[in-house]
């Protein structure tokens, strides 16, 4: 069967073992090597691998006792412990094939054989090897997978202090059950903060299940979340499970919650208050126990004054606030960002590591980045497909100076990176009414800082 075709090392003194048992193999499809010196085993070895190897336990120096077979399986053991060996003798006996399998041989061959009893145990053999493979590899996996999840916040890149205090603020309420409100402009990850929390808790075994609910339609909302029965309306044609259903003993993600209707709003609460859902068209209850993990980027505090958001939802669902900083307050991080987008995308786009120079991260620095780290991803991505160089430039991110605009809303007109920050401390002073400590703030810098580049500047 073509399963059990593999390449099968032969080593033996006897020229006409090594070539009949060459032809039988090869007839059944099995790659052969022959060697008749032993001693060549480790030149073969670092040169290649063996689905199993016949190995003579008799050579020229020892004819009966099987020394020089053992000899050399303690030196493939050493080599490739997991090596498929099969020892082959004329003068076998019990003992000795007790002894060889001790010694770590897979199984034991004597002269003369049975051609079907070589051809079913050199099968087998290589359906061993096979199956040592997938279990080596599976432990590879499990290793790396454990090497990942022991690696702290490994699915967000920064190590700038207000990054730091979001860190420190996940591993808090990751193992609680405290609802979590994340607040943070678009970009700034709150996917990935739930997704941290709970992969964190005694939750993560279960369903992480997110859902947008801004782009869920009205009509649809209760389908989505609560699930349907069949013939609950028109296109129900079979039953189906909801989101929060799905998510049960796990978390469930509400991304921008702030768009829900009132109606909506009230339908949440009420899961959240019972603990139960009821499908669209049935009257039968089922409880539910998840954890809720809630973000938006609207300002909710103030919807809840303007009456545009529940106040009792709101109490329901920010037992635990974290607020996301903007990208344009962790500055620091865009190096190690642009380093980890450009490797991402020369790979997937089979492009050679590209080099990030100063004067990129320079201009990258001074971008406000309306967008956050989604805009720089994208930003990063788009150079590396457009640039022919081994390394990304300033030149390369010219294309955000058709997107810049200042607060004011005027173009910056040069990629002059003193030219740059000159007219960037200009708007941040003219925003701030002169104010030399909220300028220092929003430019993310130090007072100190601050005077030095005003002096540089002449400003």
């Amino acid at each position: 069967m073509e399963q059990n075709k593999g390449k099968i090392l032969i080593i033996d003194d006897d020229d006409d073992v090594l070539i009949s048992v060459k032809l039988l193999l090869k007839k059944y499809g099995h790659q052969v090597i022959i060697e008749p010196n032993p001693n060549k085993i480790p030149f073969l070895l670092n040169n290649d691998s063996y689905d199993a190897i016949l190995l003579d336990m008799n050579f020229s120096k020892d004819t009966t006792t099987g020394k020089e077979g053992f000899f050399w399986l303690e030196k493939i053991r050493e080599k490739d412990p997991s090596a498929v060996v099969i020892l082959i003798t004329a003068y076998g006996d019990i003992d000795t094939a007790v002894e060889a399998l001790k010694c770590g041989a897979t199984d034991f061959i004597q002269k003369p054989w049975q051609n079907e009893k070589l051809l079913a145990t050199i099968n087998s053999a290589v359906k061993l090897s096979s199956s040592v493979r997938e279990i080596n590899t599976l432990k590879d996996a499990k290793r790396q997978l454990e090497a990942d999840l022991n690696q702290p916040f490994k699915e967000i890149i920064g190590d700038s202090e207000p990054i730091k205090e979001v860190f420190k603020m996940v591993d808090k309420v990751a193992n609680t059950e405290a609802n979590i409100l994340i607040l943070g402009e678009n970009g700034t990850g709150k996917e990935l903060i739930a997704r941290a929390i709970h992969e964190r808790s005694s939750r993560k075994y279960s369903g992480f299940i997110s859902v947008d609910m801004g782009a869920i339609s009205p009509t649809l909302f209760e389908s989505e979340l609560f699930g349907h029965v069949k013939g609950a309306f028109t296109d129900a044609k079979e039953n189906r499970i909801g989101r929060l259903e799905l998510a049960n003993k796990g978390t469930v993600f509400l991304d921008e919650i702030g768009n829900l209707n009132p109606n909506q709003q009230a339908k949440i609460l009420s899961v959240l208050q019972n603990r139960n859902i009821t499908k669209l068209g049935s009257n039968r209850s089922e409880s539910i126990d998840v954890r809720v993990i809630s973000a938006t980027n609207l300002p909710i505090h103030e919807m809840v004054e303007t009456g545009d958001f529940r106040q009792d939802l709101l109490f329901r669902i920010n037992t635990v606030v974290i607020q996301l900083p903007p990208l344009r307050d962790r500055l620091a991080d865009i190096p190690q960002l642009t380093n980890h987008f450009s490797e991402m995308y020369c790979q997937k786009y089979r492009k050679s590591l590209m080099k990030i120079e100063k004067d990129a991260i320079d201009l990258l620095q001074l971008y406000p980045w309306p967008g956050n780290v989604r805009e720089l991803q994208h930003a990063v991505e788009r150079a590396v497909i457009m640039s022919d160089k081994r390394k990304l430039s300033a030149v390369d991110f010219e294309f955000l100076n058709q997107s810049i605009q200042t607060n004011g809303g005027s173009k910056i007109t040069s990629l002059n990176l003193n030219e740059i920050e000159k007219n960037t401390i200009k708007k941040a002073l003219q925003l701030n009414s002169g104010n030399m400590s909220k300028a220092a703030d929003d430019l993310g810098i130090t007072r100190t800082s601050l005077y030095r580049r005003l002096q540089k500047h002449g400003i």
